[in-house]
């Protein structure tokens, strides 16, 4: 196990990743950003899922944004926005590197416990190099940005044109 893994993020700062983890449930589809080969980035949707101390990310077999990944493992991974113009909950953003799973068995569990019948597919498990919860609090707008080196940053920007501060 990494030491960037969910399970440390959640360790380290529970708060924070429940509001991850739940703005992550509130839709089935995010947007992943890879980078192609002549390093371009690729947009495309994507499921996740939270399971075993994990995030994963899943792909339909020779998927472009899985090939994306095994030749460079850097992504950006952006929660769907919704219909909400207002996002109450907030706004969520990760980056990091994504790990191929390509054990047999492992990746028959992982199909056994998600209750679905094994099928080709690309698994992927998630190191994380950052995770950003943007947010309203009153007149503020609040970033929290945590990563494995620093840990937790809060920065929050009032509606009238100050400059962000670190709270």
């Amino acid at each position: 196990m990494t030491t960037n893994n969910w399970a440390h993020f959640e360790q380290a700062e529970p708060e924070l990743a429940e509001a991850v983890r739940t703005r992550f449930g509130q839709y089935a589809h995010h947007v992943l950003a890879t980078l192609r080969k002549d390093g371009s980035p690729r947009v495309s949707g994507l499921n996740t899922t939270f399971r075993g101390g994990e995030l994963w990310l899943g792909m339909m077999p020779g998927s472009m944004k899985a090939l994306d990944l095994r030749r460079d493992p850097r992504f950006a991974l952006h929660t769907n926005p919704g219909a909400d113009e207002a996002m109450p909950d907030g706004d969520v953003r990760i980056s990091g590197r994504a790990v191929e799973i390509l054990d047999p068995p492992e990746l028959h569990r992982f199909a056994e416990e998600s209750g679905e019948p094994p099928h080709p597919s690309h698994l992927f498990r998630v190191e994380l190099a950052e995770v950003v919860h943007t947010g309203i609090d009153g007149d503020d707008l609040v970033v929290r940005v945590w990563t494995p080196a620093d840990g937790l940053r809060t920065i929050r920007r009032g509606n009238d044109d100050e400059p962000a501060r670190e709270a």
